[in-house]
């Protein structure tokens, strides 16, 4: 799938082509859905599709570890980290169209006529200048492996660390976006139970199971009470039926309990 350079002018394959007009459709068109997308987490899904894309693409043209630098550090851990921040912060929440800094809108579009420009010039650069290949490139610096590592700790480590710290404080923000102080303390168990007992209408206990010392375990047949009473309070509210109602308990007996007062 290598390009085969012959006398300054590189070859390649009609596979190689095939997949990288296919990858290209990918990519642009992942690309443009991320724009074009309403709501933030699609935006991220097809961001997520270029990075794929393009991560073919070197691995198309014999780089292999830029490739899963691709997969694992921007699909895998960049972009883990954008769906973090989203889900953090609500995938429903709307976005503010009022500038909260004057001329940004402006700032944005001139930036990204700049981005368009470089990738006109590099476009023009490959087109006029002659290819050599990956390998004929590496070559100086000891292999692919080597002349990143010269490239990212050399002459880009200031872009690389300034990056670095975009990402952490991106995720910090994150977490002071979405923290919220409490008002009060949250309850314990033990304020809880205590809270329970002080009330004139909650169980001092929990509440027996239904169909308790009854013919049947039916949902609607109210539990017996120590003192052979029915316990009302053991019928869940949407089988409470008002009225009296007559059940038959295991010995025999016939237990009356009236709903009336615990309807709902």
């Amino acid at each position: 799938m290598n390009g085969i350079v012959a006398a300054g002018t590189a070859t390649v394959s009609s596979g190689e082509t095939f997949g990288f007009w296919i990858l290209a459709v990918l990519t642009v068109g992942g690309a443009i859905g991320m724009i074009a997308s309403r709501k933030a987490v699609h935006s991220a899904l097809w961001i997520a599709l270029t990075m794929v894309s393009l991560a073919v693409v070197y691995l198309i043209n014999a780089a292999p570890f830029l490739s899963m630098v691709q997969i694992i550090v921007y699909t895998g851990a960049v972009m883990m980290l954008f769906l973090f921040v989203l889900m953090l912060i609500g995938v429903d929440a709307s976005d503010s169209l009022v500038e909260t800094i004057k001329g940004q809108r402006v700032a944005a579009i001139l930036v990204g006529l700049g981005f368009g420009l470089l990738l006109l010039i590099g476009i023009g650069g490959l087109t006029v200048n002659t290819v050599v290949g990956l390998d004929a490139a590496t070559a100086p610096a000891g292999g692919n492996l080597q002349a990143v590592a010269q490239l990212i700790f050399g002459r880009y480590v200031l872009a690389f660390e300034v990056t670095s710290a975009l990402l952490i404080t991106a995720a910090v923000g994150a977490i002071v976006y979405t923290h919220r102080e409490r008002l009060v303390g949250k309850p314990t168990q033990a304020m809880i139970s205590r809270a329970r007992f002080k009330s004139v209408t909650a169980p001092r206990s929990p509440l027996p199971a239904p169909g308790v010392f009854a013919n049947h375990n039916a949902v609607d047949t109210p539990a017996l009470l120590p003192d052979g009473s029915p316990a009302t309070q053991s019928v869940p509210a949407p089988f409470q039926v008002e009225g009296a109602r007559t059940f038959t308990t295991a010995d025999g007996r016939s237990i009356t309990a009236d709903f009336e007062q615990e309807k709902p």
